[in-house]
């Protein structure tokens, strides 16, 4: 028997093995034999799963999304226009005060049709987030509608300066209009929206359409603002860990619904002057009328339904903290001008002799009322008289789940909630009171009714020194009683949450940002967009995947296949020296050995042919 050799390529390595130095002790039986192979089997399984399994797989995911949320999270960097795979998008804000163009980026979709565009506020080389205002609002523009698009020019051209020139026919726009354009009629409303859709394509080349500009209702304002605050704090992307709350949802849709647990996402309270809004998600299938209910896909396929959601949405007008003020001194004027009629009293005519309001602060002196028909107040600080006398306001009533104006209100599974409260809800808690963040309505009680009681001399001194907020100003002074006690009841009495409620935040920003509706209002509009991107990955998978996969994992086949390959030859091998020893042993007779011993003659052998 000859030498035989074994080589395995892409390695380049080989061997030689000849019989004639295999020692006895390489001759071992068939049960040793199968044992050493099944454990050479079973490393080479552990090999896949450890070094190409999905385990390296998931750690991988979980640590780039960490990397992914924390980028948004903290990211301020001035935005790399040099990026060829950054994508951009504009909204303008068109209020009733006036309006803002905020643009936004972000880089391109990975592929995984269960993540969401990663959008974020573009910042420009100051790392200033590229924001610009102009007043006064469009409304003021319903009588001379020809001059909407040079109203708003001054907006696009400032956005497109900061986007490179090449991207802009790519770059969508949208001009979303809101308070102020709703109290126009309709065909004021129209001869606005028509000029920007005709003059603005022929300046500017975003990607722009007639669907593009549009007044929104107070609803999808809110479902907006809803969207853009859970997408800051991670609660679209499902790869919950063990601190993340979660939920159980019911997805609507065919007989049998579907359950998900995935994470609890936060509900929105925001009070503004005009009105106050409340929306969040309603995980579990409520029969609520359709123009309170939000139901939508934040995902680009309209097929998956891990990012359906159902949110209910509720705008109440009159409700804000100014017109809340307004409509309790409309009401006390109304009341004690009455009175004085029928019980021939002066209550309120002079300061001499004026009404007492509880909800001023002690001793501070007001007039409200028109000019033919002035009213003197003086405060005396009681918050508790001051709540009491705003529940009427509410307009509540006695209907279950009911709200602020007797809106139907789907029950909030409390002990599983978390909300955050914008707006008025922060001013009133940290202004004056100092007391902005996790909000403890005990607590909060408390210093409201020692900031009522105090005289107005004594605030106005702590104002003079600086001791409250640097925006605070004497028209939050005079009136923080009042809002104090107009939030408070909104929450407890309108919302009907608990009085120890624990999960309720109060916020001007989200991780140190200002979050627009703006934001929510891109991350939907655009949620189509990822499809390209993932017929992309798709294409690259079928075609050019398999050859960069290959550089790694299959590598690691490869050489396990040439390991296998070169085991079994050695065992193949092994098993046919036994064999031919074994026949060896057995045929050879003392006669032949002692032939070949002594060198003889090979014996005659007869031959047939």
């Amino acid at each position: 028997m000859g030498r035989i050799s074994f080589s395995c390529l892409p390695a380049s390595w080989h061997f030689s093995l000849s019989p004639l130095v295999l020692p006895r002790l390489l001759l071992p039986s068939f049960r040793q034999l199968l044992l050493f192979g099944l454990l050479v089997g079973l490393l080479g399984l552990l090999y896949l799963v450890l070094v190409t399994g999905k385990g390296q797989d998931s750690w991988i995911r979980k640590d780039n999304y960490f990397h992914r949320h924390l980028a948004r999270v903290t990211d301020v960097e001035a935005t790399d226009t040099s990026n060829p795979n950054l994508n951009y998008g504009l909204v303008v804000d068109c209020g009733s005060s006036g309006s803002r163009v905020f643009v936004y980026c972000w880089p391109q979709h990975n592929g995984n049709p269960h993540d969401l565009l990663d959008i974020r506020q573009m910042r420009d080389q100051y790392r200033k987030p590229v924001v610009m205002k102009i007043k006064p609002g469009i409304s003021e523009l319903a009588k001379t509608p020809e001059k909407a698009s040079d109203y708003i020019h001054p907006l696009l051209s400032f956005a497109a300066q900061h986007i490179p020139k090449h991207k802009h026919q790519e770059t969508p726009l949208y001009i979303l209009c809101t308070a102020g354009m709703r109290v126009l009629s309709d065909s004021q409303q129209e001869a606005l929206l028509e000029d920007l859709r005709t003059d603005i394509p022929v300046h500017f080349n975003f990607l722009f359409s007639d669907s593009h500009v549009e007044v929104i209702s107070g609803k999808q304002e809110g479902v907006y603002a809803w969207i853009g605050i859970n997408f800051v704090l991670g609660r679209f992307n499902h790869v919950a860990s063990e601190r993340d709350a979660v939920v159980e949802v019911q997805v609507p849709g065919g007989d049998q619904q579907e359950v998900l647990v995935r994470k609890r996402t936060a509900g929105v309270l925001d009070m503004g002057g005009v009105s106050t809004q409340i929306a969040y998600e309603v995980p579990k299938t409520e029969e609520v009328a359709k123009n309170l209910l939000a139901e939508f896909n934040l995902g680009c396929d309209a097929h998956r339904t891990e990012h359906v959601y159902r949110v209910y949405v509720s705008t109440f007008l009159g409700f804000g903290g100014n017109a809340a003020r307004q409509r309790y001194e409309e009401s006390i004027v109304r009341n004690t001008l009455t009175k004085n009629t029928l019980l021939g009293q002066h209550v309120g005519e002079t300061a001499e002799s004026p009404l007492l309001d509880p909800c001023l602060p002690t001793d501070l002196q007001d007039e409200v009322g028109p000019a033919t028909q002035k009213l003197h107040l003086r405060g005396t600080g009681d918050f508790d008289h001051c709540r009491q006398l705003l529940q009427p306001f509410l307009n509540r009533t006695n209907v279950t789940h009911s709200s602020l104006n007797g809106i139907y209100q789907p029950p909030i599974d409390y002990p599983n909630s978390q909300f955050y409260g914008f707006s008025e809800f922060y001013y009133c808690t940290e202004d004056v009171l100092r007391m902005g963040g996790d909000f403890n309505s005990s607590k909060y009680s408390v210093a409201a009714k020692g900031y009522c009681a105090t005289q107005w001399r004594s605030l106005k001194e702590r104002f003079d020194s600086g001791l409250y907020a640097s925006h605070a100003d004497v028209h939050r002074l005079k009136y923080q009683c009042f809002k104090s006690a107009w939030m408070y009841e909104v929450f407890h009495s309108g919302f009907s949450f608990p009085i120890d409620y624990k999960n309720l935040r109060t916020a001007l920003l989200v991780y140190d940002k200002e979050v627009q509706w703006t934001l929510g209002a891109i991350l939907y509009r655009t949620r189509f967009l990822p499809l390209r991107d993932i017929q992309q990955e798709t294409l690259k998978g079928v075609h050019a995947h398999w050859r960069h996969s290959f550089s790694f994992v299959n590598n690691h086949y490869l050489f396990l296949a040439c390991f296998l390959v070169v085991f079994l030859s050695i065992l193949l091998y092994l098993l046919r020296l036994r064999r031919i020893h074994s026949c060896t042993t057995q045929r050879c007779t003392p006669s032949t050995v002692e032939w070949l011993e002594e060198g003889l003659g090979s014996p005659s052998l007869p031959i047939t042919l």
